[in-house]
Formats: structure tokens, sequence, C-alpha cells
């Protein structure tokens, strides 16, 4: 990479780690600029992947007051997306590069219907009296959520954290800002562990420049969103991930 390329992709990882901490679908960042700059879909996943871990574990420590006492919670929760992101990395593994890319544009327009819907799940799950014993099968849903959350996640990534909102917003009672302190935890563990499989068994579709400016533009990323992300508007942020995404379904389709 160009050194105008290097600083356009730690610009990216920037961005990517302060949308993820506040919102999740990072990915649809870096992912497409990575596409632009002429990597193969499956190297420029595999490599954004490992980087954004890095992020996750910024926003991850900012959200810890949310989290103080949750521990019980995150007991419960963290096999899931482990086992989750194991399978969903193992597919990325197993099924061959053709298919990923056939694959890739139906999650992100899958991942971009989640960003549209986001908002209207926090809603309704905001109008809930806070405290009022949500339903016995919430817990199980939340569960399966959870789990098909880490699959997905550990296939693609793209817009995980939103899902994971939708999933826990419509499901829990509990406030939002601690739903997001959960969903950034399981974000990072997905992504963790899918970057550790992919280390270990798709070292040749790492390129480790991609991984080093992704890694400090989200470290950094995930501290500005952990800090100061809440200002940002949300509906700017919206519009500029739908964008992203929809130019990526182009590229992906017609300019590969």
């Amino acid at each position: 990479m160009s050194w105008p390329e290097m600083i356009a992709v730690f610009a990216a990882g920037v961005f990517a780690g302060g949308i993820n901490t506040i919102v999740g679908s990072g990915t649809l960042v870096t992912f497409p600029i990575l596409l632009f700059l002429g990597f193969p879909a499956l190297t420029a996943n595999v490599s954004n992947n490992i980087g954004l871990v890095a992020g996750g574990i910024t926003g991850s420590y900012g959200y810890r007051k949310e989290l103080t006492g949750q521990s019980a919670t995150l007991r419960r929760m963290i096999p899931l997306s482990f086992v989750g992101s194991v399978i969903g990395a193992s597919l990325l593994l197993v099924l061959p590069a053709d298919a990923f890319k056939a694959i890739v544009p139906v999650l992100i327009a899958i991942a971009l219907v989640l960003v549209l819907i986001g908002p209207r799940l926090q809603k309704r799950a905001a109008d809930r009296a806070e405290g009022e014993a949500a339903p016995s099968w919430h817990r199980w849903a939340i569960a399966v959520g959870v789990f098909v959350a880490g699959v997905y996640g550990g296939y693609f990534g793209a817009a995980q954290g939103v899902l994971l909102m939708g999933i826990l917003s419509a499901l829990s009672s509990e406030p939002l800002q601690r739903l997001n302190g959960y969903k950034n935890v399981l974000s990072l563990i997905v992504n963790f562990v899918a970057a550790v499989l992919f280390i270990l068994f798709a070292r040749d579709h790492i390129t480790w420049l991609i991984v080093l400016f992704i890694g400090l533009g989200s470290f950094l990323g995930g501290i500005i969103g952990a800090k100061v992300g809440r200002r940002i508007p949300p509906n700017a942020l919206r519009a500029l991930i739908i964008t992203i995404g929809v130019v990526a379904i182009v590229k992906l389709i017609w300019f590969s």
C-alpha cells in the first residue's frame, strides 16, 4: 500500500472503531474501502476482522461503568457468542472464496435493513416501563439471537452490533446504554475468536499492513466512540452507513 492508502485505511479504522462502539456496522466503512483499494473480498474481510479487535477492546472498556454488576448476565451470553463465532469463521474457511463473494452482498443488504429498523426496535424497548418483567420466553429468544449473531459475526461481521442491539433491545427491559455495553463485549468476543481462527488457518488471506492500520485506527476510534460518540446525531451516522453499504454492494456485484 502507498502512504495515502495507509492513511485512508487508518482513517477508516478510526471511524469504524467509533461507529462499532456507538451503534455497530463499522465493517460497512472499512470493508468497502479495502475493496476500492483493490484487495480481494476474502482478504479484506479476514484482515479487517483482525484489525477491528483492537477497537472492540477500547470500546468495551469505555462501557465498563454500564457493565458493573452484570457479570452473571455476561457469563450466560459469552459462551453463545464464542460457539457461534467458531461456527461462522469455520464456514468462511470451508466455503469457497466464490461463495463468499456471492453471499457478502446479501449479508450487507441484510445489515442495511437492520440499520434501518434498529431505531424502531430500540424505541420499543425504551417505551417499555423500566423494570417491567419481560416474558419468560424472552430469555431463550435472547440466547438464540446471541448465538445466531455470533455465527453471522464470525462469517462476516458487518452490522453484527446492530443485529445484537436489535435483538437485545426488542427482548430485554434493561437500559439501552447497558445493552450497548453487552453488545460491545459480545462483538469483541466474536471478532477475537474469529481472528484467532483466521491467524491459525487463513494466513494466506491476511495482509498485515491492513491489520496494523485498521488496528491502530480502531483502537483510537473505540476510545473516541465511548467518550464522545453519543453526541454524534444517530441519523447522520445511519445515513452514512447506508450510503457506504449500498456502494459496497454495487462494487461487489458490478465491478469485481
